[in-house]
């Protein structure tokens, strides 16, 4: 069938050049990284008056930005009292690592059937930051790299759907990753557990790697609702 050459110009009329990233969209950024990061911490209510003249813009972008993070789950809205950042329940954060293992376990099943060992050399560069932020004792550069690692594993898988559905879980990890900043745990004990499914990944072993996911998941949850402060009960 050949192509009507005037429905294809109607529909090319209808395009429009792409606009540079709204105002709303970088105040939006900029909150996100501020929950992600603890700044803004679990409970914090959100002060237009006050945020607005924090970040030097004006009231109409600044409310767009935050309904931005309403509908993104990481703000709730409180009638007549305001916004306020979401506050994990136990329940939250076991969804969280639940729909992570769903999503990872499938990236690693798609690596194996691919050049694994190339992913794992993409994997031991970031496994190295890994290393050398535990060695400084700095724990938030720690979970940095940990949040990498897992991003690239799910980016290695080739799916830009589990990628996709992957980065909308990765700024509630982070929340939850920032709470784990303040425990006593050893940091060298997520490195080990980053270097098992490193080698699982270079040596193709589906099984093991499922398996490592998993606890690796479980683990994370066990750790973050023994920690009262991080979880409503």
């Amino acid at each position: 069938m050949r192509t009507d050459p005037t429905r294809t110009a109607s529909h090319g009329a209808s395009l429009r050049k792409v606009a540079r990233e709204s105002t709303a969209s970088l105040i939006a950024a900029q909150l996100r990284d501020a929950i992600m990061d603890g700044t803004l911490g679990p409970g914090s209510q959100l002060g237009e008056t006050e945020l607005a003249s924090q970040l030097g813009v004006s009231r109409g972008p600044l409310r767009e930005a935050m309904q931005r993070l309403v509908q993104e789950g990481l703000l709730r809205s409180e009638r007549n009292r305001g916004l306020f950042v979401i506050t994990l329940t136990a329940e939250d954060v076991r969804d969280i690592y639940t729909a992570r293992a769903a999503v990872e376990r499938a990236a690693v099943s798609l690596i194996v059937d691919g050049d694994h060992v190339a992913a794992a050399q993409r994997l031991a560069m970031v496994h190295r930051d890994m290393i050398k932020a535990a060695n400084r004792g700095n724990r938030a550069a720690l979970s940095d790299a940990d949040l990498r690692f897992h991003e690239t594993v799910v980016g290695l898988s080739g799916s830009p759907r589990l990628a996709r559905m992957h980065a909308t879980l990765i700024v509630e990890t982070r929340i939850c990753l920032t709470a784990l900043e303040t425990t006593p745990d050893p940091v060298a004990a997520a490195v080990n557990e980053h270097g098992e499914l490193l080698e699982a990944i270079r040596r193709g072993d589906r099984r093991l790697l499922l398996r490592l996911i998993d606890a690796h998941m479980d683990d994370a949850v066990r750790r973050l609702t023994a920690i009262p402060a991080t979880v409503d009960a």
